[in-house]
């Protein structure tokens, strides 16, 4: 790390502030050669903490150079470990929650660009949406203390791109959980004044987890590693192969293809049948429906327009 880089910290720290000029000095001496180091990504915590309003660049520059530093700086390249996650969230946390949309962000952006990350990072992060609808603080209300029991616009695109990235335990797809959690922001914020996209991805949410269907599961962390120790063996005549190729073109797909070729599993699939089979709704999740709906003792317009969903893609009556 410069001393440029250190002086601009505890500058920025003194005034908790930081002006283009002052980030564009960041952006050139922890960035030039296109990596952040540990004690650089540390500093970039320790301005975050120190600024009282940040602009729109600041946390656009802080979620992607953290991004970067996270996902694309240990090997295997492109996947979250839980000692990440361990560092990030005790780096972030204050008794049990963040109070930074920017750090709220981070959370978010890494869980769509990451391959894999851990459940505990999407989890942490879920909470931190719930707690804010269910007690009306937290890092999308402002820092302040709005209304209860309403989901606010912010609130409900940040769930949809959580419950529906890249990385997630059941990516494109809907966990049990996560649509539990669904219920119970709904039920918090019936008849509230919620954003109009709240309804449209609780339906989608939970009809997602009962008649969707996925198929894709990125490779573990540790597999993921032993292939990229496979493909830089130069004794592979594989790994020699990729070395000529260039890693950086093939990666996107390079892993999932060559797990697919060491697990000699089939190519081409029939799908037909578990795609068909996933949107039938079964007798525990039907029983599961059941309860959520029962719950509070009515059939809300959310509800409603649950069923209607369900019985359009799968045919359900209840």
């Amino acid at each position: 790390m410069s001393m440029h880089f250190r002086d601009l910290a505890d500058r920025v720290a003194a005034d908790g502030a930081i002006d283009a000029d002052e980030l564009l000095v960041l952006r050139r001496e922890g960035w030039g050669d296109g990596k952040i180091t540990p004690d650089e990504a540390e500093t970039l915590f320790e301005i975050n903490d120190a600024i009282g309003a940040p602009s729109a660049e600041w946390s656009d520059f802080f979620v992607e150079a953290l991004g970067e530093f996270i996902v694309n700086q240990v090997e295997p390249k492109g996947y979250v470990s839980q000692p990440q996650v361990d560092w990030l969230i005790g780096r972030i946390d204050r008794n049990g929650r963040t109070e930074s949309l920017t750090e709220l962000e981070l959370l978010v952006r890494l869980s769509e660009r990451a391959l894999s990350v851990p459940q505990t990072l999407r989890d942490y992060a879920l909470v931190q949406i719930e707690s804010a609808v269910l007690t009306g603080e937290g890092p999308t209300r402002n820092g302040g203390s709005l209304e209860k029991g309403r989901v606010n616009k912010t609130e409900a695109g940040l769930l949809r791109r959580l419950l529906f990235a890249s990385g997630s335990d059941r990516p494109a797809g809907v966990s049990q959980a996560e649509a539990e959690l669904l219920y119970r922001i709904k039920d918090a914020a019936l008849d509230a004044d919620n954003a109009p996209e709240w309804k449209q991805l609780f339906v989608q949410g939970v009809g997602n987890y009962l008649a969707g269907f996925t198929s894709y599961e990125a490779i573990s962390h540790e597999r993921a590693a032993e292939l990229e120790t496979f493909m830089s063996d130069s004794r592979s005549s594989l790994g020699n192969f990729v070395a000529r190729m260039g890693k950086s073109s093939l990666r996107d797909n390079f892993f999932e293809v060559i797990a697919l070729m060491l697990s000699g599993e089939p190519d081409g699939p029939d799908r037909a049948a578990p795609i068909a089979d996933a949107r039938n709704i079964n007798f525990d999740e039907q029983a599961w429906l059941e309860a959520r709906i029962d719950g509070n003792g009515q059939v809300h317009e959310y509800d409603q327009a649950l069923l209607d969903f369900l019985s359009d893609e799968s045919g359900f009556k209840r």
